[in-house]
């Protein structure tokens, strides 16, 4: 069995979601994870925040805009009298459940409940268009299978066997629908995957089940070797390995969550990206294998702050490092980059909610140095560092004040650190050099 999942935009309209049941109805039984669609979880999280502010009518407002764009998808998608009243019927009470939110002191719960409304409200309304298309079907709610435990990893034993128990029990059907990105965590409150956790749903699920293979499905065709926001003429890349991919996704590439492929790395489970708008596309195809060495992609990863430690002392203090360490250990932040020269040690984060906190205690044994609004521009392929065009690359050196370079921690990624004001024009420059080392 295959796990296909569709991104919101994919189902953030009626004719999205008719290209998605094109794609699924070849016969074959499947899982389909599916995301909240398009814009409405940017608006949940704008009732969120107005209800945290203590601004319930803001909040109110959102609410009965985007209920009124419900109820005109749904008389566009479903004809069926029977089957447009009750997926009516059913989006008012997830729309009278936010009213009901406005009113409530907020919490985090509260907030994780408020989020999981469009991915419980995309889901039935699917499932209801599918029934009416005589497409057999049926809803695994996520809530009934996926939970992460108390360090925010997910649960893999307890997924493993309630989804196989569920599917096991439920009536056979064509197509199983599921959520993306919500789940219960170690407490059984509703928690999430976050932003873009679709993507994580749809791998913990493959690995799960032991899926013959992994689809993501989105609005581009595959991962491109830059990022097309900002450079023009980038194109997909056909192959990619899990690690390239891993390290990709987790600086910048938008297509992937961070944690795509790690679930079914271990057992193999190839993962495909293709794109809904153009099911033909090739798309990117993600597995065990390298195909070929050099740098493939480059990604950006913005919000990064940068922070220079300095001890004269260091070359002879024994256990600086382990020090350094600890700080960032004990307010759970984590190090994306990393050198050190004699005296100093640089390094970089992408969570600043504990950085005051983190150089007071720096402080009180090394001088302190923070660059803030930075971002790592990292470049991805098999063996990079040993190919023989790589050092060509560094003519970047000429053009844009590197901050950091991170070179040799992997063999599959360099990494560049620079001011974010730079990274439009970094990432230019540097697709000339990609397509230039790749032709070697």
């Amino acid at each position: 069995m295959k796990v296909l999942k569709f991104g919101g935009t994919s189902v953030g309209s009626v004719e999205n979601m008719a290209n998605v049941k094109e794609i699924i109805n070849d016969g074959e039984s499947k899982i389909v994870v599916l995301s909240a669609m398009s814009g409405t979880t940017n608006n949940l999280v704008e009732i969120a925040n107005n209800i945290k502010a203590s601004h319930p009518k803001k909040a109110l407002e959102i609410i009965n805009d985007l209920s009124q764009k419900y109820t005109v998808v749904i008389d566009k998608l479903l004809q069926n009298e029977r089957l447009n009243t009750s997926t009516k019927n059913y989006i008012s009470k997830r729309f009278n459940f936010l009213i009901e939110c406005t009113d409530k002191l907020f919490s985090q719960v509260l907030e994780n409940e408020i989020l999981a409304q469009g991915e419980l409200m995309s889901t039935f309304m699917f499932n209801a268009y599918l029934k009416e298309q005589g497409i057999s079907s049926v809803v695994l709610p996520a809530l009934d299978f996926m939970r992460i435990d108390k360090n925010k990893e997910p649960s893999f034993a307890y997924i493993t066997k309630n989804i196989n128990s569920i599917l096991n029990a439920v009536d056979t059907a064509q197509i199983y629908i599921t959520q993306g990105f919500i789940c219960l965590d170690d407490t059984d409150k509703v928690s999430n995957l976050q932003r873009g956790g679709s993507d994580y749903t749809a791998t913990i699920i493959g690995a799960a089940i032991k899926a013959e293979e992994v689809q993501i499905w989105t609005d581009i065709d595959g991962m491109h070797n830059n990022d097309p926001r900002f450079v023009e003429g980038t194109k997909p890349i056909s192959d990619l390995s899990f690690d390239e991919a891993a390290e990709l996704a987790y600086f910048g590439a938008k297509i992937l969550h961070p944690q795509t492929v790690l679930p079914v790395r271990e057992d193999g489970i190839p993962v495909r990206l293709k794109n809904t708008m153009d099911p033909q596309a090739k798309g990117t195809s993600i597995t065990s294998s390298h195909f070929e060495t050099g740098i493939k992609a480059i990604a950006a990863k913005d919000n990064i702050t940068a922070i220079k430690i300095k001890s004269g002392r260091m070359l002879q203090a024994h256990g600086f490092l382990k020090k350094v360490f600890e700080i960032f250990e004990t307010y759970k932040t984590s190090i994306d980059m990393i050198t050190t020269s004699e005296v100093a040690v640089s390094l970089t984060i992408d969570d600043d909610s504990s950085l005051d906190k983190i150089i007071s205690e720096l402080k009180t044994f090394a001088s302190i140095e923070v660059d803030k609004n930075q971002s790592i521009i990292c470049l991805v392929g098999h063996s990079i560092v040993n190919h023989e065009g790589t050092y060509r690359l560094f003519k970047i050196l000429k053009d844009v004040k590197v901050r950091m370079i991170s070179y040799g921690g992997s063999n599959n990624n360099i990494s560049l650190l620079v001011d974010t004001k730079n990274k439009i024009p970094t990432l230019q420059k540097l697709n000339n050099y990609l397509f230039e080392l790749v032709s070697l």
